[in-house]
């Protein structure tokens, strides 16, 4: 593997937008730490007048701003390689400054919403608040879940120490695992996806045994630091007053917990459907019984494709069309000249993808682009996605309400997703090529509809059970798998003595209730992308619309206005259907 420095320039993301230089770091780091310094000097004045809070929030934007433009780049320079001492100082170094910084400013949010609510919103009447009000209105329903001044520093203290289950297990995971080694080659989470589906199922089987052996041999730590993690969320939610873990971590977006609980009953609804793939793949594999080993095997074997990064770029471009110039032309751009991507693997550098945006700068795109990977073209514009929706956002919106939420966000980038398979599946050269598409369509949609369906479930089992003051031990945590996966999978799938240990290695159970929004992103999009294939004009600017909006609505009133109402369970039930149509087709090509 190359080290960072033997990357080519242009195949490396352009962070000049956000600091040019690491001495302008350096210097913004001391600018943004005499802001920092200022934190203090406006308590005990919000409440004298207008001009008071005017001052306060208009030192919140642009320290707010300062902090996310300093801190990017030292996330990303960092994420580009992680073993640069350097990166690790900078980073370290604004963590620092940004903790200190909360609890220094941990009396705004009290001491704001401590001041009478038709007051507030008669000072919002002024035009200099104009930036302000909706994020204000967005404030002020927080206000029965804020607490004393005093309390809120007592909270604000406890910032260093949340996570730290999280942390541990990032550590363990990342660093600190070892799975020994297959036929000479070293087992690593990178390289467990790419033994996991080799043609020799003797291989898969040794790999899945090594890897789930490294989590066997560390499960009681595991469990302690998945149980210490949800003990914190039921903690936080408790002392903010939330009925539950479950309504605290919906609140922000304004989610009813009916979307959470309708989501899973949805997908029960649909777990025949998502049997008879499993049912199919064994056909596939021409065995009676699926093995844990053999699920992420591909349902059509044998395919390749080899796509540069150039070339993959430009069926972006094609696949992105129905969309408009703008957009497509912009992502190009982003894709190629304007340099927003990191493209290649080197030392160092975090695995998978993401996108990072902020209000400065460009949309960055991290990527390990592999050109006989057809998944490298699917992620490159999955990322695009997102970068494209922060770009729409942030020409739409002043700063305070760019932001939009990851409930969105997972719509913009599985919309993308879909673009690119009814473009391949309209390109397609044969049978054989439609097979490969519509299967690889399928396994993508168990990944993200229904595996993350699962996941969402077991969480909420899990802090169901905590809140009942219930034990939350492994044998507990086990036992609600071992009972998901058997629902799940259905009587085809023949498990392992370790199967259960899958539930002790996924990180997004870290950060409580994240999972389902894959599953509600998926089936919000497929019924977007369907309603722009087939509409016209309106239905594009409708779409472009919602992109637009950023953080200026709530997620449910946003997508609405695009074309699909998810407060209701039906888009996730026409997902499900869309999956059974497609697995329909499989077997009429397969001759299933």
């Amino acid at each position: 593997m190359i080290a960072r420095n033997e990357q080519r320039t242009e195949d490396t993301w352009d962070l000049s937008g956000l600091v040019k230089s690491p001495e302008e770091w350096d210097k913004g780091m001391r600018k943004l730490s005499s802001l920092f310094r200022k934190a203090g000097s406006f308590r005990g004045t919000l409440s004298s007048g207008p001009d008071a809070l005017h001052a306060a929030l208009s030192y919140y934007k642009a320290v707010s701003m300062e902090a996310e433009r300093i801190g990017s780049w030292a996330y990303l320079m960092y994420e580009a390689d992680s073993t640069d001492a350097e990166n690790m100082r900078r980073l370290a170094a604004y963590e620092a400054a940004a903790s200190s910084f909360s609890e220094a400013f941990s009396y705004f949010t009290p001491e704001l919403l401590a001041i009478d609510t038709a007051t507030i919103r008669l000072w919002m009447k002024e035009s200099r608040f104009r930036e302000y009000r909706i994020w204000m209105r967005k404030k002020l329903r927080e206000k029965e879940h804020v607490l004393s001044e005093k309390e809120e520093h007592l909270m604000s203290l406890f910032v260093p120490v949340s996570g730290s289950a999280q942390k541990a297990f990032m550590d363990l995971n990342n660093a600190d695992l070892e799975f020994g080694e297959i036929d000479g080659r070293k087992l690593t989470h990178s390289t467990y996806a790419l033994f996991i589906r080799d043609e020799d199922e003797s291989i898969r089987e040794r790999a899945y045994k090594a890897y789930y052996k490294g989590y066997d041999d560390h499960k009681h730590t595991i469990a302690d630091l998945y149980a210490a993690s949800i003990n914190e969320d039921i903690f936080t939610a408790r002392a903010r007053g939330f009925r539950s873990s479950l309504a605290a971590a919906l609140f922000p977006d304004r989610i009813p917990s009916s979307v959470y609980t309708s989501l899973i009953e949805a997908v029960h609804e649909a777990l025949p459907v998502l049997h008879e793939y499993y049912s199919v793949k064994a056909k596939v594999l021409g065995k009676e019984k699926l093995r844990h080993w053999d699920c992420y095997m591909p349902m059509v074997r044998g395919y390749s494709s080899h796509h540069a990064y150039d070339e993959a770029v430009a069926i972006i471009k094609e696949a992105t069309a129905p969309l408009g110039c703008e957009y497509a032309d912009t992502l190009v751009k982003g894709l190629t000249t304007e340099r927003w991507v990191d493209r290649y693997e080197n030392k160092g550098k975090r695995s998978g993808a993401f996108s990072a945006g902020g209000y400065t700068g460009n949309p960055y795109i991290l990527t390990n682009f592999e050109e006989d990977v057809l998944d490298s073209v699917f992620t490159l514009i999955h990322e695009g996605g997102h970068s494209m929706h922060t770009w729409y956002s942030v020409r739409s919106n002043g700063y305070m309400n760019y932001d939009y939420s990851i409930f969105e966000a997972e719509v913009a980038s599985t919309f993308n997703e879909n673009l690119l398979t009814r473009y391949l599946l309209d390109h397609a050269s044969s049978d054989e090529e439609k097979a490969f598409i519509i299967g690889k369509n399928l396994d993508d949609e168990v990944a993200t509809l229904f595996r993350q369906t699962m996941f969402a479930e077991f969480e909420l089992r899990m802090h169901t059970l905590a809140e009942k003051r219930k034990p939350v031990t492994l044998e507990t945590m086990r036992s609600e798998y071992h009972a998901l996966l058997e629902a799940y999978f259905g009587p085809i799938m023949e498990f392992e003595e370790e199967s259960d240990l899958e539930g002790l290695r996924i990180p997004h159970f870290y950060n409580a209730f994240y999972c389902y929004k894959y599953a509600t992103g998926i089936s919000a999009s497929i019924a977007l992308s369907e309603r722009v294939l087939n509409g016209g004009e309106k239905e594009r600017s409708d779409y472009l619309g919602f992109l637009s909006s950023g953080g200026s609505a709530y997620p449910i009133d946003s997508l609405r206005r695009a074309g699909v109402d998810m407060s209701t369970p039906e888009p996730v039930k026409a997902a499900t259907r869309h999956f059974g149509e497609l697995l329909d087709e499989f077997r009429r090509i397969r001759g299933l």
